[in-house]
Protein backbone atom coordinates (compact mmCIF):
# COMPACT_ATOMS: atom_id res chain seq x y z
CA UNK A 1 0.00 0.00 0.00
CA UNK A 2 2.95 2.60 0.64
CA UNK A 3 5.31 3.41 -2.19
CA UNK A 4 9.33 3.47 -2.10
CA UNK A 5 9.75 7.38 -1.67
CA UNK A 6 9.43 7.29 1.98
CA UNK A 7 11.97 4.08 2.51
CA UNK A 8 14.50 5.70 -0.38
CA UNK A 9 13.95 9.27 1.42
CA UNK A 10 15.44 7.43 4.68
CA UNK A 11 18.12 5.03 2.63
CA UNK A 12 19.53 8.22 1.80
CA UNK A 13 20.02 9.39 5.23
CA UNK A 14 21.82 6.26 5.99
CA UNK A 15 19.28 4.70 8.32
CA UNK A 16 18.92 0.61 7.44
CA UNK A 17 15.19 -0.20 6.69
CA UNK A 18 14.89 -3.38 5.80
CA UNK A 19 11.18 -2.60 3.78
CA UNK A 20 8.80 0.19 3.16
CA UNK A 21 6.81 -2.28 6.18
CA UNK A 22 9.34 -1.65 8.44
CA UNK A 23 9.35 2.28 7.61
CA UNK A 24 5.85 2.53 8.29
CA UNK A 25 6.46 0.60 11.85
CA UNK A 26 8.92 3.38 12.70
CA UNK A 27 7.35 6.51 11.06
CA UNK A 28 4.14 5.02 13.59
CA UNK A 29 6.56 4.78 15.98
CA UNK A 30 8.63 8.10 15.23
CA UNK A 31 4.91 9.79 16.02
CA UNK A 32 4.18 7.95 19.60
CA UNK A 33 7.42 9.04 20.73
CA UNK A 34 7.37 12.83 19.31
CA UNK A 35 3.94 13.07 20.63
CA UNK A 36 4.99 12.00 24.42
CA UNK A 37 7.89 14.24 23.90
CA UNK A 38 5.46 17.05 23.18
CA UNK A 39 3.31 15.68 26.24
CA UNK A 40 5.97 16.35 28.23
CA UNK A 41 6.92 19.84 26.68
CA UNK A 42 3.00 21.40 27.72
CA UNK A 43 3.50 19.45 31.38
CA UNK A 44 6.93 21.98 31.39
CA UNK A 45 5.53 24.70 29.65
CA UNK A 46 8.24 24.59 27.46
CA UNK A 47 6.52 26.33 24.17
CA UNK A 48 9.32 26.16 22.20
CA UNK A 49 9.86 22.06 22.87
CA UNK A 50 6.17 21.74 22.61
CA UNK A 51 6.16 23.76 18.99
CA UNK A 52 9.42 21.59 18.35
CA UNK A 53 8.03 18.29 18.58
CA UNK A 54 4.06 18.64 17.41
CA UNK A 55 6.26 19.88 14.43
CA UNK A 56 7.61 16.47 14.17
CA UNK A 57 4.83 14.48 14.63
CA UNK A 58 3.33 16.94 12.02
CA UNK A 59 6.14 16.08 9.59
CA UNK A 60 5.81 12.22 9.96
CA UNK A 61 2.39 12.12 9.71
CA UNK A 62 2.93 14.43 5.98
CA UNK A 63 5.14 11.68 4.89
CA UNK A 64 2.59 9.01 5.96
CA UNK A 65 0.46 10.94 3.93
CA UNK A 66 2.55 11.40 1.00
CA UNK A 67 3.96 7.67 0.16
CA UNK A 68 -0.13 6.19 0.72
CA UNK A 69 -0.80 4.20 -2.55
CA UNK A 70 -3.69 5.89 -3.81
CA UNK A 71 -4.85 3.03 -6.10
CA UNK A 72 -5.78 1.36 -2.98
CA UNK A 73 -8.85 2.70 -3.07
CA UNK A 74 -11.11 3.52 -0.23
CA UNK A 75 -8.45 2.23 2.61
CA UNK A 76 -6.04 5.03 1.05
CA UNK A 77 -8.74 7.44 0.88
CA UNK A 78 -9.56 6.72 4.52
CA UNK A 79 -6.00 7.18 6.20
CA UNK A 80 -5.75 10.29 4.34
CA UNK A 81 -8.88 11.93 6.34
CA UNK A 82 -7.72 9.98 9.74
CA UNK A 83 -4.19 11.48 8.94
CA UNK A 84 -5.32 15.01 8.46
CA UNK A 85 -7.61 14.51 11.70
CA UNK A 86 -4.43 14.11 13.09
CA UNK A 87 -2.58 16.73 12.02
CA UNK A 88 -5.41 19.45 13.02
CA UNK A 89 -5.52 17.58 16.67
CA UNK A 90 -1.92 18.02 16.82
CA UNK A 91 -1.49 21.77 15.61
CA UNK A 92 -5.23 22.23 18.14
CA UNK A 93 -3.15 20.55 21.10
CA UNK A 94 -0.32 22.64 20.68
CA UNK A 95 -2.00 26.18 19.94
CA UNK A 96 -4.32 25.32 22.91
CA UNK A 97 -1.43 23.35 25.37
CA UNK A 98 -4.26 20.57 25.31
CA UNK A 99 -2.82 17.09 26.30
CA UNK A 100 -6.15 15.37 25.73
CA UNK A 101 -5.70 16.10 22.29
CA UNK A 102 -2.05 14.58 22.06
CA UNK A 103 -3.27 11.62 24.20
CA UNK A 104 -5.88 10.65 21.33
CA UNK A 105 -3.83 11.26 18.25
CA UNK A 106 -1.32 8.89 20.25
CA UNK A 107 -4.31 6.34 21.08
CA UNK A 108 -4.85 6.40 17.38
CA UNK A 109 -1.17 5.68 16.36
CA UNK A 110 -1.11 2.77 18.81
CA UNK A 111 -3.77 1.40 17.12
CA UNK A 112 -2.84 1.83 13.48
CA UNK A 113 0.79 0.62 14.89
CA UNK A 114 -0.85 -2.68 16.28
CA UNK A 115 -2.99 -3.14 13.39
CA UNK A 116 0.20 -2.44 10.92
CA UNK A 117 2.37 -5.44 12.61
CA UNK A 118 -0.74 -8.20 12.84
CA UNK A 119 -1.29 -7.28 9.03
CA UNK A 120 2.52 -7.51 7.98
CA UNK A 121 5.40 -10.09 8.77
CA UNK A 122 7.45 -7.00 10.03
CA UNK A 123 8.14 -6.81 13.93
Amino acid sequence: MYGNTAHNIYTQNNIGIESPEKLVIMLYEGVLRFNAQAKKAIKDKDIEKRVYWTNRSTAVITELISVLDMSQGEVSEYLVGLYNYEIQLLAEAGNERDISKLDECSNVFKVLLEAWRETTDVD
